[in-house]
């Protein structure tokens, strides 16, 4: 009583505004929390008390009304809930119950006083008017008050945490008073649920975020059953964007079960598969799809997809043998190549590009996952194949050297690390072909990009003992003389070796770096 009686003259004289809220009403008779418009703009309108307003100076002000004015407010939030009921007590008459609308009592100062310590209160009552038999005070932030008029059977039947705390009151009317409330508004909506007969309806029309909300102010309450709705809408609604799956994930994953008693396998299905081993089996059905195609652009964007989301993974999560699915599908795919280039005059062009097509993606996933130095031994040894190259019409075998090029350009960029013997064995099979086809790679291959594989090559040849390079680079000088541009252009790794070779010789370097010649020319 004793707050009770600090009630400021502002309140007693009566300098208090009402504002009505909105509210929907069921047909239990009630419908507990106002909309969050009506919360904004109960905090906008209490921000805006805070703004100072300019006046102009006055002179006929006595000392004593000066000094009022500089006196700070004493006004408590507890105080002004203190005089709402106070008031109600001693004016029953005068208090007005209404069905639709709830009272929010904003308590305003004469202006001479200041209004930075003034609370922002909202008062919500539930089931039928005047029926409660307990009150819950939520202080939010920035002083923002709710009151709840509710009913302690309600609370004691659906919240273990209002059980125990009104097991703890020995009055008839109870009080209790939440500081420091995270979610106000929410925490008042997770209360009107306890009144309501079909929570799922109520959450239909709420967003996945507003339930993220709700289920966490129920598990706080220890409000089962809300937490069982807020998982029944959760894995029933569609979860849109990546950001939101997660922060379904990361809440559910958070959720204490056993204090509520529910359960959250059924949400957590949708990411996650109790199978034993599914991977291998799964992973091997979409590379057969994808090969066996027979529509060229859905073949060629679920190419992309597949490597786009192997690449993310990086290899993670993936299973181990899944490398043997695709040496598999690798040697399918030659031995179809091999089985065309036999009929020599009568092979199908469009399926030898298919298949080659189909080697030069199994090679980027084998690469993605660091596991292609086994295709580069495979394909060096494909001599039966080489020596069949040129016997096959130039318009269908070109295709094929898109392998070899892959290949040139993963060595190139250290994708794959062969021994040295396949890396010689892969240029002297392989790179005459190329040589022969490569005018029509660059006009026949949209996706083709002659700067990456001529450097691929220099790379690679760069990577030999200087006798390979020599042996190589002027067999390359022949052909490169007489095709011009129809031959990759290998100038730059041919500049590499010929100072590795006559500038200044390993074989000549002494001491600090001087060779024997530098000596001779200094003396």
């Amino acid at each position: 009583m004793a707050e009770i009686k600090k009630i400021t003259k502002a309140e007693q004289q009566g300098q208090t505004k009402i504002r009505t809220v909105p509210v929907a009403v069921t047909p239990e008779g009630f419908w507990c929390c106002p909309s969050p418009v009506a919360f904004q703009k109960t905090l906008k309108s209490h921000n805006s008390l805070h703004k100072p307003k300019h006046s102009p100076p006055t002179t006929d002000k006595k000392p004593a009304e000066k000094e009022k004015e500089k006196r700070p407010s004493s006004t408590t939030i507890r105080s002004v809930i203190a005089s709402d009921e106070q008031q109600q007590q001693s004016n029953p008459e005068e208090t007005t119950h209404h069905s639709i609308a709830v009272p929010v009592t904003v308590q305003e100062r004469p202006e001479r006083q200041k209004v930075e310590t003034l609370p922002t209160k909202v008062a919500i009552e539930f089931g039928e008017p005047g029926s409660s038999d307990a009150k819950v005070i939520l202080v939010g932030k920035q002083g923002f008050c709710v009151k709840l008029s509710v009913h302690k059977k309600v609370l004691v039947d659906h919240s273990s945490f209002f059980a125990k705390k009104l097991s703890e009151k020995d009055s008839v009317f109870a009080c209790l008073e939440i500081e420091s409330c995270e979610d106000a508004e929410i925490y008042v909506e997770t209360v009107g649920l306890m009144y309501c007969k079909d929570m799922k309806q109520r959450l239909m029309k709420q967003s996945v975020t507003r339930v993220l909300r709700v289920l966490n102010v129920a598990e706080l309450l220890g409000f089962g059953s809300c937490v069982q709705s807020c998982l029944d809408y959760l894995e029933a609604v569609p979860w849109v964007g990546e950001e939101e799956e997660e922060k379904v994930i990361s809440s559910i994953l958070r959720l204490k079960t056993e204090a509520v008693g529910v359960v959250t396998t059924p949400v957590l299905k949708r990411v996650a598969s109790s199978s034993v081993d599914p991977p291998k089996e799964t992973l091997s059905r979409i590379i057969e799809l994808v090969l066996r195609s027979k529509e060229e652009k859905s073949r060629r964007e679920m190419k992309s997809i597949v490597l786009k989301l192997l690449r993310e993974q990086n290899g993670n999560n993936v299973a181990e043998n899944f490398n043997e699915t695709i040496y598999s599908s690798c040697r399918s795919c030659l031995d179809t190549v091999l089985s065309l280039f036999r009929q020599a005059e009568e092979t199908d062009a469009k399926q030898i590009g298919v298949e080659a097509d189909n080697l030069t993606w199994l090679l980027d996933v084998l690469a993605e996952r660091q596991a292609a130095e086994e295709f580069s031994v495979t394909w060096a040894n494909q001599k039966e194949l080489a020596l069949l190259h040129e016997k096959v019409p130039l318009v269908s075998r070109y295709h094929i050297s898109r392998v070899t090029s892959r290949l040139f350009v993963g060595i190139g960029r250290g994708e794959l690390l062969p021994s040295k013997d396949t890396r010689l064995l892969l240029l002297t099979t392989w790179l005459q072909p190329l040589f022969k086809d490569y005018n029509w790679l660059q006009h026949g291959c949209r996706s083709f990009d002659g700067k990456l594989v001529e450097e691929g090559i220099g790379r690679t040849i760069l990577t030999l003992p200087l006798e390979d390079q020599q042996r190589i680079l002027m067999s390359w000088l022949g052909s490169f003389l007489n095709g011009g541009d129809g031959c990759p252009n290998l100038q730059r790794a041919f500049e590499v070796w010929w100072r590795r070779s006559f500038v200044r010789p390993y074989s000549d370097r002494q001491g600090n770096g001087v060779s024997q010649t530098d000596s001779t020319s200094k003396e």
